[in-house]
């Protein structure tokens, strides 16, 4: 079993080495050429390296070509990588190259280990699994982290807007200004709304550019906050006196929910109590009863 695998990562490194050879051609034609004409002006390490484009999310990248993937996949990928706030056009490859390239490590550092001698097979199967899976629980926890900041800055930010509106400034003009003014504090809402301004400067209508950053963010505050804003905009009532409900009740439901996490804390004190605290206080308690009566015992046998 230890061969095959050795012959497994040979042919990889193999197969790696080729891969790199190809995408870097023009790069090491260009070093051939320098080495055979020591006319030409040397350059620093530093230099070539940031010219031939060598980077490990570059390597990463091309790594995303072994994994076969759907259109279908990629666009729910990739709606997955927006919400956690990465929009580059190389975020899909580098999240499908380390796919690839976080089992091909755990599975080294399992070999190196020399871990997997009891049951091979289980063993590195279960590393490359959960190599694979690594990647998308991380993506996950990313958009939760997100989320959470979203539904942290958002009371803050509508109470900002209701302010610019009531001063005179109109809705697009008070979301630009709360998006300059709270840049440093909630930088994740600011971004996300930001990205509703230059929709807006695009010719978009407005109820589309606040619909798109509900369904981009996928946080329940949010969609309500688009849903009293459409609302508004098509009833004809008043946005700050919207807005200023809606933050009060925003403020309220974080408040049961502060309320609801203190309620949960005595039910969870349970297991910590029964698995640590209840055990050693019975051998505090029981121990000594139990040495006195298995001496009597003794005793009584003795005789």
């Amino acid at each position: 079993m230890g061969i095959a695998i050795l012959a497994f990562v040979a042919i990889f490194l193999l197969i790696g080495s080729a891969g790199v050879m190809l995408f870097y051609r023009e790069q090491m034609v260009q070093r051939l050429t320098a080495v055979i004409s020591p006319e030409s002006k040397q350059k620093t390490l530093m230099e070539t390296i940031q010219q031939s484009g060598f980077s490990l999310s570059g390597v990463v990248e091309h790594l995303e070509r072994v994994i076969p993937k759907s259109q279908a996949e990629v666009g729910v990928a990739q709606q997955r990588l927006i919400r956690a706030g990465y929009r580059g056009e190389s975020a899909i490859n580098v999240l499908y190259g380390a796919k690839v390239l976080v089992p091909l490590v755990l599975a080294t550092l399992v070999f190196a280990s020399g871990f997997g001698r009891d049951n091979p097979f289980m063993i590195y199967v279960t590393a490359m699994g959960l190599g694979f899976l690594a990647p998308d629980f991380w993506l996950s926890r990313q958009i939760k982290k997100r989320q959470a900041k979203l539904r942290r800055g958002l009371p803050d930010v509508l109470d900002l807007l209701v302010i610019c509106i009531e001063a005179g400034l109109s809705l697009d003009q008070a979301t630009r200004r709360t998006t300059e003014e709270l840049v440093k504090a909630h930088p994740a809402i600011c971004d996300e709304l930001n990205i509703v301004v230059l929709e807006q400067r695009a010719g978009r209508a407005r109820a589309d550019c606040w619909r798109h950053l509900a369904e981009r963010t996928d946080v329940d505050s949010l969609r309500n906050l688009v849903s009293v804003l459409v609302q508004s905009e098509q009833f004809g009532t008043s946005i700050a006196k919207t807005l200023r409900v809606h933050s009060d009740t925003l403020r309220t439901q974080r408040m049961q929910k502060v309320e609801e996490m203190a309620a949960k804390t005595t039910v969870k004190l349970v297991f910590p109590l029964v698995l640590f605290i209840f055990p050693s206080l019975f051998l505090v308690v029981l121990g000594p009863a139990m040495i006195t009566m298995s001496e009597s015992f003794k005793g009584l046998l003795n005789r």
